[in-house]
């Protein structure tokens, strides 16, 4: 059953696939408040949550001012957010994603991102 799901989801999130809105509204539309009162409380930068059933999938991203991404927009977001990384991270995720799936569980993911900006140079006198 894993190794089904995950290839539905390598063909979602890695191919562009289709998503069910009926499935989001179903499963976790009415999870929203409770998955961001964790986003605030583990001071995450966002959160995602993937689902399954039937060979359907839906997914949800969640904003720290609650702007809620849905499906294909959510997927977007995600890309967006980690532009170049955003392959690579979802191959690493997706057996994982697909083992929670296939438990019966929903993935639940709070994402924190890091400033790739240099760290600002301190000079100051050598110490003898």
């Amino acid at each position: 059953m894993s190794r089904k799901i995950e290839n539905l989801l390598h063909k979602v999130l890695l191919e562009e696939g289709k998503m069910e809105y009926s499935l989001y509204k179903h499963e976790l539309e009415e999870h929203i408040d409770y998955w961001y009162e964790g986003l605030k409380a583990d001071r995450d930068d966002f959160v995602f949550v993937v689902t399954e059933n039937s060979g359907h999938v839906a997914m949800v991203l969640i904003m720290p001012d609650k702007t809620v991404f849905v499906n294909e927009a959510a997927r977007a977001k995600l890309a967006e957010f980690w532009q170049s990384n955003y392959s690579t991270n979802l191959q690493r995720l997706i057996l994982m994603i697909a083992e929670e799936l296939a438990n019966d569980s929903l993935f639940v993911n709070g994402v924190k991102t890091v400033d790739h900006k240099p760290p600002k140079r301190m000079w100051g006198k050598a110490r003898l």
